[in-house]
């Protein structure tokens, strides 16, 4: 919102502080202040001057050659405007004047003619944008007066006013604001929450069919009106905070409603058919807004009607038929308080907001509807003219939105480490920003909150209040803090950070991917699982909430492929939503990983390194935190998805850890990838309950160790996982490793038959408290080969 400092300066002395001083003052309240715009002119070299005479310029048809009086003498001046008249008085920069922007004026000539400085449209002086011709000014105006003495310089306040602050969205409500801030006292009408006009309870057949959505319509009858251009003052207004004036009814709606925040509007009353009904719209129904687009409303979307039609939607926009003209000569002014909600889902389906629906989505002063009509009702009598009805139709009542809070005072000393702060001066700032005390003993006091704040709802608000008044820096800081105990949400967050390190450690890189996939992107989720579909969509490419973390990773490596990357190592954990079969959806914490491309880097020793397989992915989820000391068996899966290939359930025991798998090569020439690509997503919850806390160490071994290989013939379709398992679950005292070093099959059948293979396996002994002799080795190695062949159908060569 823009604020204008000299129409603020209406309502407060500001003249003591600075410019950048207001705009610390403001920041540190909690208004944010986006830009600072200094207006108008301020040297003394921009004077009144009067147009004598003018001929055409000799050399150019657009330009002419005017005398001027500055009020010192007669100056030639060159102008290419073509608005003026002999005898206008017009500004004009002398000189070595500067203006807006940095211009600065300076003698010339201009198609051989001397032009000793120039006459100024509104534009160039800062004031509006009106740059069609030359600004003609009031022809009582002195000659020579410097022009900042007529039209004094404006500085204007960019502000960003957050939601729960709408008595902010004016004037008036930021004056009061300063003034609490500053001790500064209010000057000028500041109350415009109560009105001399008597009122009159559902005449007018005004009716309310809808009072949850509006709980207060009132209308004022003014009739004999002149419509025209709008007084200078109010013009000069409303441009110095960037409206354009359109026409003196208009105008005062506008000049009221960025005064004191009370949205307005006024209709033809020669174009109303009847009574005024405030009723929700019929389902389809059309209406023309005054922007001249027809809008579609549905039955929820709040309408103000006449016996024929919708003639405006409720606190957004007017229509068109019904609109002020020139030609209008009499008006119904409309001043109401609607149902933020109402207004907020009517304004964003359409895609139209005005500066009402601006304020009325955000909840103005329901107590100063009837003052904001008698306001305007003022202004269009002395500019308009006309006759306004006595009294002020209503129908329905204002809601009361603020009640009374209790302040624990030494609460909020505690709170806010002011023990300093006395009694006298909490009451002294909540009675600045407007609160009326109602009671008060040695510890608390009880305090009406004003209507227009709202947001005051808690005695913490109160509190809030006092720190902001008294200022940030008066609230002390402290170093120490207390340590709580770790609770399951730090567990779970330091597990995921640990399994971030570990494979950040393994040269993968983290990334982040949107919740939302597009349809399209479906076959790519692994472990199953029907995504959850949003209701409303943003666009084509945000569709559903995702079942899987893999397809985000796909679309990443697609990305970094198109890049030119070639070596991909990704991972990411995240959530996921699973649709129930019952219809009921869940959220699942998982991590994904995607590698692809060379095991290693290239270099001058391996310019094309081996390309990573299932294998190495394997080897990364097996180092994981929690699952490094776990035996995982993958398990394959009846039915592959379409987009996949190899697809594995890895199980420990009956734990169910996840699913691995190889992107079907069809659909990894479709991301344009050079290798082949392999994915895993795994559950986080699974991962948890194979942690055995923080990583344990142990003493560096003292004593050698000795090996033995072993070499087996086993099965041919016999699963790997199960010859590891079978070693691991072995309790022999010397046994401590084992490592599989050698596959080897025959397709042709001559060397082994071909439903078998041979696989070798170096097993390692060591006695943490001796050096260990062969006969003992030999001993423990024959036990175990007895029950590798108790154990699997496994022949070992002897």
């Amino acid at each position: 919102m823009q604020v204008s400092l000299s129409w603020l300066s209406t309502h407060l002395d500001l003249s003591s502080y600075t410019v950048p001083q207001l705009s610390d003052l403001l920041t540190f309240a909690g208004v944010e202040v986006e830009g600072i715009e200094e207006r108008g002119v301020t040297t003394d070299k921009v004077v009144v001057a009067q147009i004598e005479s003018f001929v055409q310029h000799p050399n150019a048809d657009k330009l002419s050659v005017c005398q001027v009086n500055d009020g010192t003498g007669i100056r030639q001046i060159v102008c290419g405007a073509k608005n003026f008249k002999a005898g206008d008085k017009v500004p004009l920069a002398l000189p070595g004047a500067v203006l807006p922007g940095g211009f600065t004026i300076k003698e010339g000539k201009l198609r051989d003619v001397a032009s000793l400085g120039m006459m100024c449209s509104g534009k160039e002086l800062g004031l509006g944008e009106d740059h069609s011709g030359l600004l003609i000014l009031d022809a009582e105006t002195t000659i020579g007066t410097p022009f900042n003495q007529l039209v004094p310089s404006d500085v204007v306040f960019d502000l960003e006013i957050t939601p729960n602050r709408p008595d902010l969205l004016s004037h008036l409500g930021l004056a009061r604001e300063l003034s609490a801030l500053t001790g500064m006292p209010l000057k000028g009408q500041r109350d415009y929450n109560k009105t001399s006009t008597p009122t009159k309870l559902e005449t007018l057949n005004l009716k309310l069919e809808t009072p949850s959505a509006c709980p207060l319509y009132t209308a004022r009858l003014i009739k004999g009106v002149k419509v025209g251009p709008s007084p200078e003052w109010l013009r000069r207004r409303l441009e110095s905070i960037g409206l354009r004036p359109i026409n003196s009814i208009v105008d005062i709606t506008n000049f009221v409603m960025m005064e004191m925040g009370q949205s307005l509007h006024c209709f033809d009353l020669d174009k109303l058919s009847g009574s005024i009904v405030v009723r929700n719209a019929s389902e389809g129904e059309q209406m023309l807004a005054l922007d001249g687009q027809s809008y579609t409303l549905l039955a929820d979307d709040l309408v103000i009607a006449d016996q024929k039609r919708a003639v405006a939607i409720a606190g957004v926009m007017g229509g068109e038929e019904t609109g002020v003209t020139e030609a209008t000569t009499n008006v119904l002014l409309e001043a109401a308080w609607f149902t933020p909600s109402n207004i907020r889902r009517t304004s964003r389906r359409l895609g139209l907001s005005s500066d009402s629906s601006y304020r009325f989505e955000r909840g103005i002063d329901p107590q100063q509807v009837a003052g904001g009509s008698e306001l305007a009702t003022k202004l269009i009598l002395s500019i308009a003219g006309g006759t306004a009805e006595d009294v002020l139709h209503v129908a329905g009542e204002a809601p009361a939105l603020t009640g009374e809070v209790t302040l624990d005072e030494d609460r909020a000393r505690k709170l806010l480490g002011t023990p300093d702060l006395t009694g006298d001066e909490i009451h002294a700032i909540l009675e600045k920003l407007g609160l009326g005390k109602k009671a008060a003993t040695k510890h608390e006091s009880r305090w009406h909150i004003p209507s227009y704040r709202a947001d005051l709802q808690r005695p913490v608000d109160l509190i809030e209040e006092i720190a902001r008044v008294i200022g940030l820096d008066r609230v002390p800081s402290k170093m120490t803090a207390v340590a709580v105990p770790s609770d399951a949400t730090d567990r779970a967050y330091d597990f995921a950070m640990t399994i971030r390190q570990a494979l950040v450690n393994r040269g993968c890189f983290e990334a982040q991917t949107l919740r939302l996939i597009a349809d399209a992107q479906l076959p790519d989720t692994l472990g199953g699982g029907t995504g959850v579909a949003v209701k409303n969509p943003l666009s084509e490419d945000h569709t559903t909430l995702r079942p899987s973390i893999i397809p985000g990773l796909i679309a990443t490596a697609a990305l970094n492929i198109r890049q030119g990357a070639d070596r991909l190592r990704f991972f990411e954990l995240g959530r996921v939503f699973l649709k129930l079969p019952n219809g009921n959806s869940r959220e699942e914490e998982r991590l994904a990983i995607l590698i692809s491309g060379p095991v290693s880097p290239s270099s001058w020793h391996a310019r094309t390194p081996q390309a990573a397989d299932i294998h190495e992915l394997m080897g990364i989820i097996t180092h994981l935190p929690g699952l490094s000391r776990v035996s995982i068996e993958p398990k394959a899966v009846k039915e592959s998805p379409a987009n996949f290939l190899l697809t594995s359930e890895l199980r420990a025991g009956n734990r169910n850890l996840g699913w691995i798998a190889q992107l079907h090569p069809s659909r990894a020439r479709d991301i344009s990838a050079r290798h082949p690509v392999y994915v895993a997503e795994l559950l986080l919850s699974a991962l948890r309950q194979g942690s055995t806390g923080p990583a344990k160490f142990e003493e560096l071994p003292r004593f050698p160790g000795m090996t033995r290989d072993v070499a087996m013939e086993v099965p041919a379709d016999l699963p790997h996982a199960k010859v590891a398992a079978f070693f691991a679950s072995q309790k022999e005292p010397l046994f401590i490793a084992s490592e599989v070093f050698d596959v080897f099959t025959d397709p042709t059948g001559q060397k082994i038959a071909k439903d078998r293979k041979s696989i070798a396996w170096t097993l390692t002994y060591r006695s943490p408290e001796k050096t260990l002799e062969t006969a003992e080795v030999d001993a423990a190695h024959q036990r175990i080969l007895a029950a590798l062949e108790k154990a699997l159908p496994a022949t070992v060569r002897r």
